[in-house]
């Protein structure tokens, strides 16, 4: 097939979910399908990070863009500037009139057979009509975070700001899924979220899960682990990561440090905000911004932490840790939509101390973490290896575009991902 494939950014440098995420699909798809890429691209991108995207495409195009800042005050700013527009903030930086140009440019210059809008925002420069079948991938329901996110928020004018996005990215949600012949969700609960909020829309969703490099993120046999460590990793711009880290350490950490006050904690990942750099201060809690390799922090903590309470989609980060043979505590929101059986692939904790109890109890009961490790690798290995999910996600692709997309609300044996509510079918 000749795939068209929408996404607002480069895929490299893999530091985010949602890059990887596409990264590893996109690379074996490209590998029997010839792939045009659009995207924008900061113009202080290296010539490798251009050069590597050949590795997921045959034709790169791109159109230069500067990131706003989505922290703090500069974020706030952004959406106070977007106040009289209809798009929400999120959607409506992303209105360019030269990505929609280039769109245009290369539907008109060559037949595609399929066009995958990759995340929702691209879809705010496309055409009223495509000449071709069209698929979008939803890693997240957006308005869902928005919600989660104004729902969080404690102070009175950030809050009916957060909630006026929230309202904004319904509408553009809804209308924008109705557009497509074929809507991917990353797990059930999303699948289900959508049906609920979204009954209007009348195209199939189809899950195709997350998935982990089983091969890459591997359990260590000869670094040792240190007993009292505990790490949470990812991108620490994002608002559900900070919020999460700010959570644990004020309402959670205490509680561990008064059955176990030798406790320390890793937060790793890239461009941590000045409220997470300020975590710091505290002797036991490391913040270390950007690193070449996650895997290093993960094999020397005991347990791997996902206090997240806001968020959508489906945890990479748990995905890569488990496939790791680490133990995970989680809150119900941070497992949300993944396949994991409670108390036996993780543990899942909703209050401070639930949560704090958790991971004392692992930290203590050598065995019970042992046993938490192993059936996590365990689970990985058998279902959810990229290559398994990039099959499911071909399938969907190839019976779309041969107009046959209403064939995907077939379930498979043993695969129940594959099931959609009757509502949604066509």
């Amino acid at each position: 097939m000749r795939i068209l494939w929408l996404n607002p950014n480069l895929l490299l440098p893999l530091d985010k979910g949602g890059k990887l995420r596409t990264w590893h699909l996109l690379r074996q798809i490209a590998s029997r399908h010839e792939v045009t890429y659009l995207s924008f691209a900061d113009p202080r991108s290296s010539r490798d990070e251009h050069d590597g995207m050949r590795e997921v495409c045959r034709t790169l195009e791109t159109v230069p863009r500067l990131d706003e800042g989505k922290q703090g005050l500069a974020f706030y700013a952004g959406v106070l500037a977007r106040l009289p527009a209809r798009l929400p903030y999120a959607i409506g930086k992303y209105r360019s009139r030269e990505y929609a140009r280039r769109l245009r440019h290369l539907l008109d210059l060559q037949p595609f057979d399929l066009v995958v809008c990759d995340f929702l925002v691209p879809a705010v420069n496309m055409p009223p009509r495509l000449p071709c079948a069209s698929v979008v991938f939803t890693h997240n329901v957006e308005a869902e975070i928005w919600r989660r996110h104004a729902e969080a928020e404690t102070r009175p004018l950030r809050r009916r700001l957060l909630e006026s996005q929230w309202a904004r990215m319904g509408r553009f949600e809804g209308r924008t899924l109705s557009r497509f012949n074929l809507v991917l969700a990353v797990s059930d609960a999303d699948r289900c979220t959508i049906g609920r909020l979204y009954p209007d829309v009348k195209a199939p969703v189809r899950v195709v899960p997350t998935g982990v490099d089983t091969a890459y993120f591997l359990p260590s046999d000869h670094e040792a682990v240190e007993p009292a460590r505990l790490v949470f990793t990812g991108s620490m711009d994002w608002l559900p990561n900070e919020d999460a880290m700010l959570y644990f350490t004020r309402e959670i950490l205490p509680r561990i440090r008064e059955a176990a006050p030798a406790v320390t904690v890793s937060i790793v990942g890239r461009e941590p905000t000045a409220r997470v750099k300020a975590l710091a201060a505290d002797a036991g809690i490391e913040v270390t911004g950007s690193v070449p390799d996650v895997r290093p922090w993960i094999r020397r903590a005991a347990v791997y932490v996902v206090p997240l309470r806001i968020g959508g989609g489906t945890r990479l980060k748990i995905f890569e840790a488990m496939a790791m043979g680490k133990a995970v505590v989680s809150t119900s929101v941070g497992a949300e939509g993944l396949p994991v059986s409670p108390d036996h692939d993780v543990l899942i904790a909703d209050d401070p101390q639930a949560f704090a109890s958790a991971v004392v109890a692992l930290l203590n009961d050598t065995r019970r973490r042992e046993r938490l490790e192993r059936a996590a690798r365990a689970l990985m290995l058998a279902r959810y290896d990229w290559s398994v999910v990039a099959a499911e996600l071909d399938d969907a692709l190839s019976l779309t575009a041969a107009g046959r997309a209403t064939e995907l609300a077939r379930v498979a044996p043993d695969n129940k991902r594959l099931a959609l509510d009757a509502n949604s079918q066509t």
